[in-house]
Protein backbone atom coordinates (compact mmCIF):
# COMPACT_ATOMS: atom_id res chain seq x y z
CA UNK A 1 0.00 0.00 0.00
CA UNK A 2 2.87 2.26 0.73
CA UNK A 3 4.54 1.63 -2.84
CA UNK A 4 1.07 2.56 -4.20
CA UNK A 5 1.02 5.89 -2.26
CA UNK A 6 4.36 6.63 -2.94
CA UNK A 7 3.77 5.26 -6.98
CA UNK A 8 0.44 7.97 -7.04
CA UNK A 9 2.80 11.02 -5.49
CA UNK A 10 5.68 10.62 -8.22
CA UNK A 11 3.03 10.41 -10.85
CA UNK A 12 1.74 13.80 -9.64
CA UNK A 13 4.94 15.68 -9.63
CA UNK A 14 5.81 14.14 -12.97
CA UNK A 15 2.55 15.26 -14.41
CA UNK A 16 3.18 18.60 -13.43
CA UNK A 17 6.87 18.51 -14.47
CA UNK A 18 5.19 17.61 -18.08
CA UNK A 19 2.67 20.12 -17.89
CA UNK A 20 4.74 23.00 -16.70
CA UNK A 21 6.20 23.02 -19.84
CA UNK A 22 3.23 24.30 -21.50
CA UNK A 23 3.94 27.68 -19.51
CA UNK A 24 7.67 27.66 -19.36
CA UNK A 25 10.35 28.09 -22.06
CA UNK A 26 13.06 25.92 -23.03
CA UNK A 27 16.27 27.38 -21.44
CA UNK A 28 18.57 25.37 -23.95
CA UNK A 29 17.96 23.23 -26.81
CA UNK A 30 18.38 19.76 -25.46
CA UNK A 31 14.51 21.09 -23.15
CA UNK A 32 12.93 21.85 -26.54
CA UNK A 33 11.06 18.42 -27.05
CA UNK A 34 9.49 19.39 -23.95
CA UNK A 35 8.23 22.88 -24.98
CA UNK A 36 7.32 21.71 -28.08
CA UNK A 37 5.70 18.26 -27.07
CA UNK A 38 3.42 19.26 -23.91
CA UNK A 39 0.95 21.74 -25.30
CA UNK A 40 0.48 19.68 -28.23
CA UNK A 41 -0.89 16.92 -25.97
CA UNK A 42 -2.28 18.91 -23.63
CA UNK A 43 -5.60 17.39 -23.94
CA UNK A 44 -3.97 13.86 -22.91
CA UNK A 45 -1.82 15.20 -20.27
CA UNK A 46 -5.17 16.76 -18.87
CA UNK A 47 -6.86 13.43 -18.24
CA UNK A 48 -3.84 11.93 -16.67
CA UNK A 49 -3.44 14.65 -14.28
CA UNK A 50 -7.56 14.73 -13.95
CA UNK A 51 -7.43 11.00 -12.79
CA UNK A 52 -4.42 11.53 -10.87
CA UNK A 53 -5.59 14.02 -9.27
CA UNK A 54 -8.72 11.90 -8.16
CA UNK A 55 -6.76 9.07 -6.62
CA UNK A 56 -5.08 11.71 -4.58
CA UNK A 57 -7.96 13.05 -3.40
CA UNK A 58 -10.07 9.71 -2.49
CA UNK A 59 -6.64 8.09 -0.89
CA UNK A 60 -5.40 7.71 3.10
CA UNK A 61 -1.93 8.28 2.31
CA UNK A 62 0.20 10.06 5.30
CA UNK A 63 -0.98 13.22 5.47
CA UNK A 64 2.17 15.72 3.52
CA UNK A 65 2.59 13.35 0.90
CA UNK A 66 -1.22 13.37 0.30
CA UNK A 67 -1.80 17.26 0.29
CA UNK A 68 1.56 17.62 -1.87
CA UNK A 69 0.28 15.46 -4.50
CA UNK A 70 -3.25 16.88 -4.68
CA UNK A 71 -1.34 20.30 -5.10
CA UNK A 72 1.16 19.23 -7.95
CA UNK A 73 -2.13 17.67 -9.70
CA UNK A 74 -4.73 20.46 -9.26
CA UNK A 75 -1.74 22.95 -10.94
CA UNK A 76 -1.00 20.02 -13.78
CA UNK A 77 -4.83 20.34 -14.16
CA UNK A 78 -4.82 23.99 -14.59
CA UNK A 79 -1.77 24.48 -16.87
CA UNK A 80 -2.55 21.13 -19.29
CA UNK A 81 -5.75 23.42 -19.64
CA UNK A 82 -5.21 26.18 -20.84
CA UNK A 83 -4.74 24.96 -24.41
CA UNK A 84 -7.82 23.50 -24.95
CA UNK A 85 -9.27 26.84 -23.24
CA UNK A 86 -7.73 28.69 -26.21
CA UNK A 87 -8.48 26.90 -28.41
CA UNK A 88 -12.38 28.02 -29.96
CA UNK A 89 -11.00 31.42 -30.17
CA UNK A 90 -8.34 30.44 -32.19
CA UNK A 91 -10.31 28.47 -34.03
CA UNK A 92 -13.01 31.78 -34.42
CA UNK A 93 -10.12 34.02 -35.71
CA UNK A 94 -8.64 31.45 -37.94
CA UNK A 95 -11.90 31.49 -39.50
CA UNK A 96 -12.66 35.54 -39.47
CA UNK A 97 -8.48 35.41 -41.12
CA UNK A 98 -9.76 32.81 -43.76
CA UNK A 99 -13.16 34.59 -44.72
CA UNK A 100 -11.19 38.30 -45.05
CA UNK A 101 -8.54 37.24 -47.20
CA UNK A 102 -10.20 34.65 -49.56
CA UNK A 103 -13.57 35.38 -49.57
CA UNK A 104 -16.57 34.70 -47.37
CA UNK A 105 -17.27 31.83 -50.01
CA UNK A 106 -13.85 30.63 -50.00
CA UNK A 107 -14.95 26.85 -49.46
CA UNK A 108 -17.52 27.27 -52.01
CA UNK A 109 -14.99 27.42 -54.48
CA UNK A 110 -13.71 23.83 -53.56
CA UNK A 111 -15.21 21.02 -55.14
CA UNK A 112 -17.30 18.79 -53.10
CA UNK A 113 -14.81 15.92 -53.92
CA UNK A 114 -11.77 17.63 -52.67
CA UNK A 115 -13.57 18.81 -49.90
CA UNK A 116 -14.38 15.02 -49.08
CA UNK A 117 -10.56 14.25 -48.22
CA UNK A 118 -10.20 16.95 -45.81
CA UNK A 119 -10.62 17.27 -42.46
CA UNK A 120 -13.97 17.92 -40.72
CA UNK A 121 -13.15 19.69 -38.24
CA UNK A 122 -9.87 21.81 -37.05
CA UNK A 123 -9.17 19.82 -33.89
CA UNK A 124 -10.46 16.03 -33.52
CA UNK A 125 -9.92 14.37 -30.08
CA UNK A 126 -10.06 10.54 -31.28
CA UNK A 127 -7.07 11.54 -33.66
CA UNK A 128 -5.03 12.67 -31.05
CA UNK A 129 -5.60 10.32 -29.35
CA UNK A 130 -5.19 7.21 -32.08
CA UNK A 131 -3.08 9.19 -34.53
CA UNK A 132 -4.23 11.29 -37.81
CA UNK A 133 -4.50 8.95 -41.19
CA UNK A 134 -1.37 7.47 -42.80
CA UNK A 135 -2.21 7.35 -46.88
CA UNK A 136 -0.17 5.58 -48.91
CA UNK A 137 1.62 7.65 -52.07
CA UNK A 138 3.97 6.80 -54.61
CA UNK A 139 7.37 8.04 -53.46
CA UNK A 140 10.30 8.13 -55.72
CA UNK A 141 13.63 9.64 -55.14
CA UNK A 142 15.75 12.07 -57.94
CA UNK A 143 18.69 14.40 -57.98
CA UNK A 144 19.37 17.75 -59.42
CA UNK A 145 22.85 19.25 -60.09
CA UNK A 146 23.41 22.79 -58.26
CA UNK A 147 25.51 25.71 -59.42
CA UNK A 148 28.95 24.05 -58.73
CA UNK A 149 28.02 20.57 -59.92
CA UNK A 150 26.86 19.60 -56.37
CA UNK A 151 24.06 16.87 -56.28
CA UNK A 152 21.02 17.40 -54.36
CA UNK A 153 17.96 15.41 -53.57
CA UNK A 154 14.71 15.60 -54.69
CA UNK A 155 11.78 13.61 -53.12
CA UNK A 156 8.64 12.85 -55.34
CA UNK A 157 5.30 12.13 -53.49
CA UNK A 158 2.16 11.21 -56.39
CA UNK A 159 -1.48 10.51 -55.85
CA UNK A 160 -2.56 7.00 -57.28
CA UNK A 161 -4.72 8.61 -59.73
CA UNK A 162 -3.78 9.74 -63.20
CA UNK A 163 -3.52 13.36 -64.98
CA UNK A 164 -2.39 16.47 -64.21
CA UNK A 165 -2.53 17.31 -60.62
CA UNK A 166 -1.18 20.54 -58.85
CA UNK A 167 1.94 20.47 -57.32
CA UNK A 168 3.44 21.37 -53.76
CA UNK A 169 7.32 22.36 -53.70
CA UNK A 170 7.89 21.72 -50.20
CA UNK A 171 10.78 22.88 -48.44
CA UNK A 172 12.70 21.68 -44.78
CA UNK A 173 13.76 23.63 -42.09
CA UNK A 174 16.61 23.37 -39.69
CA UNK A 175 18.41 26.74 -39.26
CA UNK A 176 19.86 26.77 -42.82
CA UNK A 177 22.59 24.04 -41.59
CA UNK A 178 20.57 20.54 -41.61
CA UNK A 179 18.06 18.21 -42.68
CA UNK A 180 16.74 16.78 -46.02
CA UNK A 181 13.91 16.34 -48.14
CA UNK A 182 12.53 13.25 -45.91
CA UNK A 183 11.93 15.52 -43.02
CA UNK A 184 8.32 16.58 -43.49
CA UNK A 185 7.39 13.22 -45.12
CA UNK A 186 3.96 12.58 -43.22
CA UNK A 187 2.71 15.93 -44.85
CA UNK A 188 4.03 15.15 -48.04
CA UNK A 189 2.27 11.39 -48.54
CA UNK A 190 -0.62 13.13 -46.46
CA UNK A 191 -1.00 16.32 -49.16
CA UNK A 192 -0.29 13.42 -51.82
CA UNK A 193 -3.32 11.11 -51.06
CA UNK A 194 -5.78 14.61 -51.59
CA UNK A 195 -4.40 14.66 -55.22
CA UNK A 196 -1.66 16.86 -55.06
CA UNK A 197 2.08 15.84 -56.75
CA UNK A 198 4.66 17.14 -53.74
CA UNK A 199 8.42 17.72 -54.52
CA UNK A 200 10.39 18.16 -51.50
CA UNK A 201 13.31 19.54 -52.28
CA UNK A 202 17.23 19.70 -51.19
CA UNK A 203 19.18 22.85 -50.92
CA UNK A 204 23.20 23.32 -49.79
CA UNK A 205 23.76 24.10 -46.30
CA UNK A 206 25.18 26.97 -43.92
CA UNK A 207 28.12 27.81 -42.77
CA UNK A 208 30.01 26.34 -45.57
CA UNK A 209 27.37 27.80 -48.39
CA UNK A 210 26.46 31.63 -47.73
CA UNK A 211 23.31 33.30 -48.42
CA UNK A 212 22.05 33.50 -51.51
CA UNK A 213 23.41 29.56 -52.55
CA UNK A 214 20.03 28.26 -51.00
CA UNK A 215 18.00 30.40 -52.88
CA UNK A 216 19.91 29.89 -56.01
CA UNK A 217 19.17 25.71 -55.14
CA UNK A 218 15.35 26.86 -54.89
CA UNK A 219 15.17 28.14 -58.08
CA UNK A 220 17.00 25.61 -59.71
CA UNK A 221 14.73 22.98 -58.18
CA UNK A 222 11.99 24.75 -59.81
CA UNK A 223 13.65 24.68 -62.84
CA UNK A 224 14.11 20.94 -62.73
CA UNK A 225 10.10 20.66 -61.90
CA UNK A 226 9.10 22.88 -65.21
CA UNK A 227 11.39 20.73 -67.08
CA UNK A 228 10.13 17.23 -65.74
CA UNK A 229 6.21 18.14 -65.26
CA UNK A 230 5.23 15.81 -67.70
CA UNK A 231 7.04 13.23 -66.48
CA UNK A 232 5.47 13.67 -63.20
CA UNK A 233 1.79 14.70 -64.63
CA UNK A 234 2.50 18.23 -62.86
CA UNK A 235 0.56 20.62 -63.80
CA UNK A 236 2.72 24.05 -63.93
CA UNK A 237 -0.05 26.76 -64.00
CA UNK A 238 -0.82 25.36 -60.51
CA UNK A 239 1.97 25.37 -57.50
CA UNK A 240 2.60 26.20 -54.15
CA UNK A 241 5.41 26.54 -52.40
CA UNK A 242 5.41 24.89 -48.66
CA UNK A 243 7.90 25.58 -46.51
CA UNK A 244 9.13 25.23 -42.61
CA UNK A 245 11.21 27.76 -40.47
CA UNK A 246 14.39 27.94 -42.57
CA UNK A 247 12.73 26.70 -45.41
CA UNK A 248 9.97 28.56 -45.25
CA UNK A 249 11.77 31.50 -45.24
CA UNK A 250 13.00 30.32 -48.69
CA UNK A 251 9.83 29.70 -49.62
CA UNK A 252 8.54 33.67 -48.95
CA UNK A 253 11.73 34.53 -50.79
CA UNK A 254 11.34 32.69 -53.56
CA UNK A 255 7.57 33.52 -54.47
CA UNK A 256 8.10 36.87 -53.65
CA UNK A 257 10.88 37.43 -56.55
CA UNK A 258 10.85 34.22 -58.62
CA UNK A 259 10.14 34.52 -62.45
CA UNK A 260 11.22 30.45 -62.81
CA UNK A 261 8.09 29.09 -62.40
CA UNK A 262 4.42 30.78 -61.69
CA UNK A 263 3.69 30.19 -58.35
CA UNK A 264 0.30 30.14 -57.06
CA UNK A 265 0.26 30.62 -53.24
CA UNK A 266 2.75 29.92 -50.37
CA UNK A 267 2.94 28.51 -47.02
CA UNK A 268 4.99 29.78 -43.96
CA UNK A 269 5.24 27.61 -41.14
CA UNK A 270 6.90 29.58 -38.51
CA UNK A 271 9.06 31.13 -41.09
CA UNK A 272 12.18 34.33 -40.56
CA UNK A 273 11.01 37.55 -42.35
CA UNK A 274 13.23 40.13 -41.05
CA UNK A 275 16.74 39.20 -40.54
CA UNK A 276 18.38 41.83 -39.08
CA UNK A 277 15.37 42.85 -36.43
CA UNK A 278 15.76 39.27 -35.43
CA UNK A 279 19.16 39.79 -35.20
CA UNK A 280 18.91 42.64 -33.04
CA UNK A 281 15.57 41.43 -30.93
CA UNK A 282 16.61 37.43 -30.35
CA UNK A 283 13.96 35.53 -28.29
CA UNK A 284 14.19 35.17 -24.73
CA UNK A 285 15.53 32.18 -23.85
CA UNK A 286 17.13 31.46 -27.01
CA UNK A 287 17.76 27.91 -27.74
CA UNK A 288 19.52 28.08 -30.53
CA UNK A 289 21.56 30.72 -30.15
CA UNK A 290 20.21 33.01 -33.02
CA UNK A 291 22.05 35.69 -33.68
CA UNK A 292 25.46 32.52 -34.32
CA UNK A 293 22.98 31.25 -36.68
CA UNK A 294 22.51 33.95 -39.17
CA UNK A 295 25.93 34.98 -38.93
CA UNK A 296 26.45 31.43 -40.45
CA UNK A 297 24.21 31.65 -42.49
CA UNK A 298 25.02 35.56 -43.73
CA UNK A 299 28.97 35.77 -43.34
CA UNK A 300 28.51 37.90 -40.62
CA UNK A 301 26.28 40.63 -38.59
CA UNK A 302 23.93 43.30 -40.05
CA UNK A 303 26.59 45.60 -38.82
CA UNK A 304 28.53 44.03 -41.13
CA UNK A 305 26.57 42.88 -43.83
CA UNK A 306 24.08 44.83 -44.13
CA UNK A 307 23.39 44.97 -47.72
CA UNK A 308 22.94 41.09 -47.06
CA UNK A 309 20.37 40.79 -44.40
CA UNK A 310 18.46 43.19 -46.12
CA UNK A 311 18.66 40.65 -49.91
CA UNK A 312 17.73 37.86 -47.85
CA UNK A 313 14.91 39.49 -45.32
CA UNK A 314 11.21 38.59 -47.16
CA UNK A 315 9.75 42.11 -45.77
CA UNK A 316 11.91 43.41 -48.12
CA UNK A 317 10.16 42.06 -51.31
CA UNK A 318 6.90 43.04 -50.09
CA UNK A 319 4.94 44.47 -53.66
CA UNK A 320 1.41 44.81 -55.07
CA UNK A 321 0.19 41.58 -56.70
CA UNK A 322 2.53 38.42 -54.58
CA UNK A 323 0.96 35.38 -54.71
CA UNK A 324 -1.60 34.17 -51.61
CA UNK A 325 0.29 33.53 -48.55
CA UNK A 326 -1.07 31.39 -45.44
CA UNK A 327 1.58 32.61 -42.44
CA UNK A 328 1.39 30.09 -39.71
CA UNK A 329 3.10 30.61 -35.88
CA UNK A 330 3.01 29.92 -32.49
CA UNK A 331 2.79 32.75 -29.91
CA UNK A 332 5.32 30.49 -27.55
CA UNK A 333 7.76 30.57 -30.27
CA UNK A 334 11.26 30.88 -29.03
CA UNK A 335 13.24 30.22 -32.21
CA UNK A 336 11.41 32.66 -34.66
CA UNK A 337 9.55 35.31 -32.90
CA UNK A 338 5.96 35.29 -34.20
CA UNK A 339 6.41 39.23 -34.09
CA UNK A 340 8.24 39.18 -37.36
CA UNK A 341 5.12 37.61 -39.22
CA UNK A 342 2.94 39.70 -38.05
CA UNK A 343 5.36 42.61 -39.40
CA UNK A 344 5.09 40.20 -42.60
CA UNK A 345 1.45 40.15 -42.60
CA UNK A 346 0.83 44.09 -42.17
CA UNK A 347 2.81 44.70 -44.89
CA UNK A 348 1.33 42.46 -47.08
CA UNK A 349 -2.28 43.96 -46.01
CA UNK A 350 -1.11 47.43 -46.39
CA UNK A 351 0.01 46.50 -50.37
CA UNK A 352 -3.37 44.45 -50.77
CA UNK A 353 -2.16 41.39 -51.30
CA UNK A 354 -4.45 38.60 -49.82
CA UNK A 355 -2.54 37.25 -46.36
CA UNK A 356 -3.92 35.06 -43.86
CA UNK A 357 -1.80 34.59 -40.76
CA UNK A 358 -3.21 31.88 -38.12
CA UNK A 359 -1.21 32.28 -34.41
CA UNK A 360 -1.88 29.37 -32.43
CA UNK A 361 -1.40 30.68 -28.63
CA UNK A 362 -0.04 27.59 -26.82
CA UNK A 363 2.60 26.41 -29.48
CA UNK A 364 6.67 26.46 -29.81
CA UNK A 365 8.72 26.33 -33.02
CA UNK A 366 8.09 23.05 -34.69
CA UNK A 367 4.86 22.54 -32.75
CA UNK A 368 3.37 20.41 -36.29
CA UNK A 369 6.43 17.59 -35.40
CA UNK A 370 3.86 16.26 -33.21
CA UNK A 371 1.54 15.43 -36.60
CA UNK A 372 -1.08 14.49 -33.88
CA UNK A 373 -0.54 17.27 -32.02
CA UNK A 374 -3.63 20.19 -31.47
CA UNK A 375 -1.27 22.45 -33.24
CA UNK A 376 -0.94 20.40 -36.56
CA UNK A 377 -4.18 19.39 -36.99
CA UNK A 378 -5.84 23.41 -36.91
CA UNK A 379 -2.34 23.82 -39.23
CA UNK A 380 -3.26 20.95 -41.60
CA UNK A 381 -7.17 22.31 -41.82
CA UNK A 382 -6.32 25.30 -42.63
CA UNK A 383 -3.45 24.49 -45.12
CA UNK A 384 -5.10 22.02 -46.65
CA UNK A 385 -8.14 24.25 -47.77
CA UNK A 386 -6.17 27.17 -48.22
CA UNK A 387 -4.32 25.01 -51.26
CA UNK A 388 -7.07 23.72 -52.19
CA UNK A 389 -8.82 27.42 -52.87
CA UNK A 390 -5.40 28.25 -54.32
CA UNK A 391 -4.67 25.82 -56.56
CA UNK A 392 -8.76 25.05 -58.01
CA UNK A 393 -9.14 23.98 -61.27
Amino acid sequence: MKIQRLISFVLSGLGLFLSSWIMIPAPFFALLPLGVGAPEISPLLLAGNSLLLGVSLLQRQQWFLRHVAIAFSTCAVILSSLPLLQLPATIKQADIQMQSALGADYQAQISDAKKTQMRSHPFILTDLIKGLPTPKAWRECQAFNAGDGTSLALEIYRSTTTGLHPAIIAIYGGGWQSGEPEDNARFHTYMAHQGYTVVAIDYRHAPRYHFPTQLQDVQTALQWVSQNAADYEIDTTRIALVGWSAGAHLALLTAYQTDVIPLRAVVSYYGPTNLAAGYQDPPVPDPIDTRALLEAFLGGSPTQLPRQYELASPVHYVKPGLPPSLLIYGSRDHLVKPVFGQQLYDLLRDTENRAVLISLPWAEHSFDVVFRGLGNQIALYYTERFLAWALHQ
